[in-house]
């Protein structure tokens, strides 16, 4: 039953599946969500049978413990990964699960700046994809890693929780390692990653201080780093990253992402009036000005320079608004939703 499911999802172009006790199955196309009413209702015995499909013996273990897990699957005949979550609500199992595919889309094909793969041509930095849950941050650095893997003979080393897309090594060597599976957690993967002569470090996602702080030093010490945060633009992810640490470790932190800091890109995938979704973004691109004025703190500046500077190709999410709007792509309405700054746009698309 669960693989018919996925194939459904594939079928319809969906990109998320919910399963829950007591409803019918549910899948997300184009962000909303269709129940799969043609189906039966899932049931407790469908439940514990789609976990015991889903989960290994170990994560099945910590499931009963903690009552939620993360986890990955690939379904027998479906050329495409699951990344998923098992939880507990009111007594009851749910699960959700995200298509990922196995072939990784490129750059052109993603509808994302050519400009991105500049960042990718380093040989050292902090480069950071933000946005909030299911926007395509990990669609993006996976293009940006195979790009490398392409080009370039380097050692690439991911750690992700989970193992979100798969590579194949062409010119570069790839090794990826899952949380909790192959490393015990995000930090102890960093701090160990130093010494396994290592170009190239994707860190699936900065959850703690420690692993925040792991990772600028990385990037300092001469490796190129990627990674996300769940955060709207620029000037709030730095302000979140300092935030983070204790105040007699800011100043600290912010001269550090001031002097290793590359890049900041931050997407939303917003549904096309044609159907399916778009990308919109803003990309930061850390110069000297840039850098003075994380140092300085000064980073309520940060969207004027953004503005300001699209000749050095940095790149204004509303500017993408009004674009996409008046190439016919997106509706009004939703330029408004996806803009941190209505009153600009508003004035914009006068």
């Amino acid at each position: 039953m669960l693989n018919e499911l996925i194939e459904t999802v594939f079928k319809e172009g969906g990109s998320d599946l919910h399963l829950a006790e007591g409803r019918y199955p549910i899948i997300r196309v184009n962000s909303e969500l269709i129940p799969l009413v043609k189906k039966d209702v899932l049931t407790a015995a469908h439940m514990q049978q789609f976990l015991d499909q889903l989960l290994s013996p170990s994560h099945k273990e910590k499931f009963e413990k903690e009552k939620e897990i993360d986890f990955s699957f690939s379904p027998m005949g479906i050329d495409a990964r699951l990344r998923g979550n098992a939880y507990v609500q009111q007594g009851q199992i749910s699960i959700a699960l995200r298509v990922i595919l196995k072939v990784v889309r490129g750059l052109k094909e993603l509808n994302l700046p050519p400009i991105l793969e500049g960042f990718t041509t380093k040989k050292q930095g902090f480069f950071l994809v933000v946005g909030p849950v299911g926007q395509g941050k990990s669609t993006t650095l996976a293009a940006m890693v195979e790009l490398i893997n392409q080009n370039r003979a380097e050692h690439i080393i991911t750690i992700e929780d989970p193992i979100e897309y798969t590579y194949t090594p062409k010119k570069s060597i790839i090794d990826q390692r899952e949380v909790r599976t192959d490393t015990p957690d995000f930090y102890t993967a960093l701090v160990n990653v130093l010494r396994q002569d290592v170009n190239v470090i994707l860190v699936g996602e900065m959850r703690n201080t420690e692993t925040v702080a792991a990772a600028v030093t990385a990037a300092e010490t001469g490796h190129l780093v990627f990674s996300t945060l769940h955060t709207n633009n620029a000037a709030q992810t730095i302000d979140r990253i300092i935030d983070s640490f204790p105040g007699n470790q800011q100043d600290q932190i912010r001269m550090q992402l001031s002097g290793s800091l590359i890049g900041i890109f931050s997407q939303r995938l917003i549904p096309r009036i044609q159907g399916g979704l778009i990308p919109a973004y803003e990309l930061l691109i850390v110069n000297a000005a840039v850098a003075n004025l994380i140092r300085e703190k000064r980073t309520h500046e940060l969207a004027s320079v953004i503005e300001t500077n699209s000749e050095m190709g940095m790149i204004d999410m509303n500017r993408m608004l009004v674009d996409l709007v008046r190439r016919g792509e997106i509706t009004i309405e939703n330029a408004y939703l996806h803009s941190s700054n209505v009153k600009i746009l508003e004035k914009m698309l006068q």
